[in-house]
C-alpha cells in the first residue's frame, strides 16, 4: 500500500509541475474506458515444485483518466492513469485454470501531437512511467518501468467537448530470472522474461477548460 501511495504522489507532483509550467495553456480532463489484450506470456518456474510453465495476463476491460494541458504544436502533455482488473492465466505444463486475480495499473506522463483537419484531429502519442501489478491476497506488488505509444482520432463537438478513440501499446520492462509475487520470503514463481507487451483500445470524452 505504501508503494502504491508513493506512485500516486509522484504522478500528481509530476502533473502539477506540468500545469505550473504551462499556466497559460488550456487544461483538460479525459475519462476513458476500453479493453486490454494481447499480453505477453511469461516463462515461469514454480519455486516450491520447480515445475515450468507459462502464465499470461488475461484480456479484460480497463478504465482510466487523463489530466493534461494543451501545447501550441498543436498537441498536449498529460498524466495518464489506467486500471485493469484481470487474472493471470496458466499455460504450458500448468492447468488451464486462472492462477491468481490481478490488477494492472499504468501511471504515465506522456504527450500527443495532433494533425487537425477541421473538427477531426488524428494524433500520435508516446508516454513513459510505471506499471504496477497487484495480486490478490498478501502477495507483494510488482512495479516496473514502462513505455507506451499509440495513435488515435479526436472529434471536436464543441471547443470544450471532444470525443476520442485510440489504440495504445505498452512495453513493461521485466528483469530476467527474478522472483515474482512474494509473501514473507516465499515467492510463487521465478520469472524468465525481459519485456511484457500489452495492447489497449480506448474511447472517451475530453473536457477542456
Amino acid at each position: 500500500m505504501k508503494k502504491y501511495t508513493q506512485l500516486l504522489l509522484t504522478a500528481w507532483v509530476g502533473t502539477g509541475a506540468l500545469f505550473t509550467a504551462s499556466a497559460s495553456a488550456e487544461v483538460f480532463v479525459a475519462p476513458f474506458a476500453g479493453y486490454s489484450f494481447a499480453a505477453s506470456e511469461f516463462d515461469v518456474t514454480q519455486t516450491d515444485t520447480n515445475e515450468q510453465g507459462k502464465v499470461k495476463i488475461a484480456e479484460s476491460a480497463n478504465y482510466g483518466l487523463m489530466l493534461g494541458v494543451t501545447t501550441d504544436d498543436p498537441g498536449n502533455i498529460y498524466f495518464l492513469y489506467s486500471s485493469q482488473s484481470t487474472d493471470l492465466r496458466s499455460g504450458g505444463n500448468f492447468s488451464a485454470d486462472s492462477v491468481i486475480d490481478l490488477t494492472v495499473d499504468y501511471f504515465h506522463i506522456g504527450g500527443s501531437l495532433f494533425f487537425p483537419n477541421g473538427n477531426l484531429k488524428p494524433y500520435v502519442t508516446v508516454s513513459m512511467g510505471v506499471t504496477n501489478m497487484r495480486p490478490s491476497g498478501d502477495f507483494s506488488n510488482e512495479s516496473r518501468f514502462s513505455m507506451g505509444f499509440g495513435a488515435g482520432l479526436e472529434y471536436e463537438v464543441t471547443p470544450a467537448v471532444s470525443l476520442f478513440a485510440d489504440a495504445r501499446g505498452y512495453a513493461t520492462f521485466i528483469n530476467s530470472d527474478n522472483a515474482l509475487f512474494c509473501n514473507g520470503g516465499q515467492c510463487i514463481w521465478n520469472i524468465n522474461a525481459d519485456i511484457m507487451w500489452q495492447g489497449q483500445v480506448n474511447a472517451g470524452v475530453k473536457l477542456t477548460f
